[in-house]
């Protein structure tokens, strides 16, 4: 994951950014920065051709590869659940709970911008609370709520949780990210 990073982000101001966004989200489940990071720095890396490849694997990748903190938590990708796999969740370790860190759920979706008939420069010049409101999007931000709560509730129970935090981020290509914390 530490190469995975180096490589996505190889200046040094991005790598001390990331390291104020990441805690940021990990402290108080607000995901604006981070995902303001993950489409001006992440995404930018990628070029036209990644496109064929974009699925939410790759968005996955690139919240884990930000995100990944093994001294912190335990960060389970595709963990089984009663009736799925959770996407990503990052659970604090059970030695470091005294820190002030949040366990945290997402689940991923992707929306080619085919599908939402819009170019990479009519969705950048909209504003986020404007593409949730699209009904291809807001039917993938519906999808992946849902197996947010069914997985959360698991989750809960697996790990005696008492303050998880969960969200459903759908990506439109590589050029948005929009969410809905749960």
């Amino acid at each position: 994951m530490e190469r995975l990073r180096d490589t996505w982000l190889p200046e040094y101001d991005d790598r001390t950014r990331l390291v104020e966004v990441a805690r940021h989200f990990c402290q108080s489940a607000d995901p604006a920065p981070l995902c303001d990071f993950i489409e001006q720095r992440a995404f930018r890396v990628l070029s036209n051709r990644d496109y064929r490849w974009t699925n939410e694997l790759l968005v996955k990748f690139a919240f884990l590869t930000l995100l990944f903190d093994d001294r912190l938590y335990m960060a389970v990708s595709e963990l089984e659940t009663e009736r799925g796999y959770v996407d990503l969740a990052l659970i604090v370790r059970p030695d470091l709970r005294r820190f002030r860190a949040l366990d945290l759920l997402l689940e991923f979706k992707c929306l080619g911008l085919k599908d939402l008939g819009l170019s990479g420069k009519q969705v950048r010049a909209q504003s986020r609370e404007s593409l949730a409101a699209v009904p291809a999007v807001a039917a993938e931000l519906d999808e992946a709520a849902e197996q947010v709560r069914r997985y959360g509730a698991a989750l809960r129970a697996r790990y005696a949780l008492t303050d998880l935090r969960g969200f459903a981020v759908v990506a439109l290509g590589v050029e948005r990210l929009v969410w809905r914390a749960l």
